[in-house]
């Protein structure tokens, strides 16, 4: 009995373990479909993440042990050995994006432990005869099944905490209004776009620091709570402009921010076919992207990116609008006379009344071009002096993960543009490679992703294109690979050996060590996170 007792108790520690761990991952991957019960559950249908061999071992030794109860130590050393394996499995795993513990994170991790104990004690109390054997072998199957069901449990406690969230979001959110207010001078610009908000932030805030006291939102702080926080951690008394980049993926959410913010400018980089899962079709991005402009006073400044149509034929008549393009002759403000070097770009605005600013930058692609020609019309257009829109392009850095050029010390040219791919953006970085001279044309790419009923066309289209530019692609994971890899067999361009298919990106890294040499280029296009394989 003794020694019965001492086998449910560490079986018991395992599984508590490993439903721990579990629980901790299911965190992650709520974390990364931003907190949303929705996007987390589409997720669960698309990846079989709930059916996956682990979770269907562990329902299938559950039945086992719920079936013999009255001999139940096979079931129980199966259940320690499964909890075993998993709980050394889930402690050995590497993410792209691991768990940020944040206070949101935390709260939701403790009231998920703490049901899971809830519902242990509920069958013990339940199913047990007052024997500490059973009370042992009842809770140890109990966490088995918590294990099995982790995911319920993750959704059930961001559920019961619902209203202490939205507590606490509406004293940040208050909290970061009266800082505002107490601020009436601050010039307030905000930025959004299917893509290139990013880049056009950080290249306008680089300009307009060499004549104002100017802050950004950092990294990815896009959402209202992003916002909240950057205003709140990082908003100074003496700061003259602040630049807020605006994510949505859900109509309502740039409006939301403009509401907390009240900008006088506004960005608009591109309307295209992303986020199309959210979003279902390309005219409720628009509405989205436009609530931008319609939040803006009548004496603000809308400046919109006409290269795209879904903004070109989309009247602005509350504000001042102006426009830019690359491709846009009917445009304002145009890049014109581009030109890439070794050293990278040069080219001209053209703009009303015969301004032209003739422009160098380090950086390469003409999204870039479009970006930086987005943030100079804003510089100029709040006076910055044209000599020191010219220094501060000329000086900026390329943005990390963003069609960056890094060279090696073996004579190999990296072009990394893993940061969220996008049809535009990856042509054009496409684009960029195939203009290489030297070596062979090398593109490691596990394809675009949240295209919606899209999502199969596009991809196929990004394979064509990679076939037109390269001269070895290496398509990585399962999610897109049926799409790209026909579309580079359509493109009849590239041999069927220069084509390679594999599962992860660490056997990218594999192949690519096999063919790669001095004065080859390499572009890295794009790099899925954790939820998609």
């Amino acid at each position: 009995m003794v020694f019965s007792i001492i086998l449910a108790s560490v079986v018991l520690a395992i599984l508590a373990a490993n439903t721990v761990l579990e629980l901790s991952r299911d965190l992650m991957m709520f974390q990364q479909n931003s907190y949303r019960a929705e996007r987390y559950r589409r997720w669960l249908s698309e990846s079989k993440d709930s059916t996956s061999l682990w979770r269907l071992a562990g329902i299938i030794i559950l039945f086992i042990g719920l079936s013999t109860l009255s001999r139940p130590f096979g079931a129980l050393a199966l259940a320690g050995i499964f909890g075993l394996a998993s709980a050394w499995s889930l402690s050995h795993r590497k993410y792209k994006k691991p768990l940020v513990w944040t206070a949101r994170a935390r709260r939701i991790y403790a009231v998920a432990l703490l049901l899971a104990i809830a519902i242990c004690g509920a069958c013990v109390a339940l199913f047990d005869h007052g024997e500490t054997f059973e009370i042992l072998y009842t809770a140890s199957l109990t966490l088995l099944g918590c294990y099995c069901g982790s995911h319920l449990i993750i959704v059930a406690a961001n559920f019961i905490l619902k209203p202490v969230e939205k507590a606490i979001t509406a004293r940040y959110c208050n909290d970061a209004r009266r800082r505002l207010e107490s601020m009436p001078d601050l010039k307030i610009i905000g930025i959004t776009g299917s893509y290139g908000k990013t880049s056009t932030k950080h290249y306008l805030h680089r300009i307009l620091s060499e004549q104002f006291d100017t802050l950004m939102t950092p990294g990815s702080f896009n959402t209202t709570l992003g916002v909240v926080r950057t205003i709140r951690e990082y908003l100074k008394p003496y700061n003259e402009v602040f630049i807020v980049e605006m994510g949505a993926k859900n109509v309502g959410d740039i409006k939301e921010i403009c509401d907390l913010v009240h900008p006088t400018m506004g960005i608009i980089t591109a309307v295209g076919p992303q986020h199309l899962e959210s979003f279902k079709t390309i005219e409720r991005v628009q509405a989205t992207k436009f609530e931008l402009a319609d939040a803006l006073p009548a004496d603000g400044v809308a400046i919109v990116n006409d290269d795209f149509e879904k903004i070109a034929d989309r009247p602005v008549s509350n504000a001042e609008c102006l426009r830019y393009g690359v491709h846009a002759p009917k445009a304002a403000y145009r890049a014109e006379n581009i030109k890439y070097t070794p050293m990278g770009t040069d080219f001209t605005i053209a703009g009303p009344d015969g301004w032209n600013l003739n422009l160098s930058t380090r950086l390469m692609g003409e999204a870039n071009v479009s970006d930086l020609l987005a943030a100079a019309v804003a510089a100029h257009t709040l006076g910055v002096d044209d000599r020191k829109i010219a220094a501060a392009v000329a000086s900026i850095e390329p943005v990390e993960h963003r069609l960056s050029v890094k060279r090696t010390p073996g004579g190999i040219t990296i072009l990394d543009d893993a940061f969220n791919s996008n049809p535009v953006g990856s042509r054009m970085a496409l684009e960029v490679l195939g203009s290489m001279k030297d070596g062979k044309r090398i593109v490691i790419t596990p394809g675009m992703i949240e295209l919606g009923a899209e999502q199969y066309e596009l991809n196929f289209q990004l394979g064509e294109t990679i076939g037109r530019n390269v001269d070895v692609a290496i398509i990585v994971g399962e999610y897109n690979r049926e799409a790209l890899a026909e579309g580079v067999r359509a493109s009849g361009r590239l041999p069927e050996d220069k084509l390679h298919l594999v599962a992860s990106f660490a056997e990218a890294q594999k192949v690519l060590a096999s063919i790669v040499a001095k004065g080859d280029t390499v572009l890295y296009e794009n790099d899925l996170p954790d939820t998609f394989k």
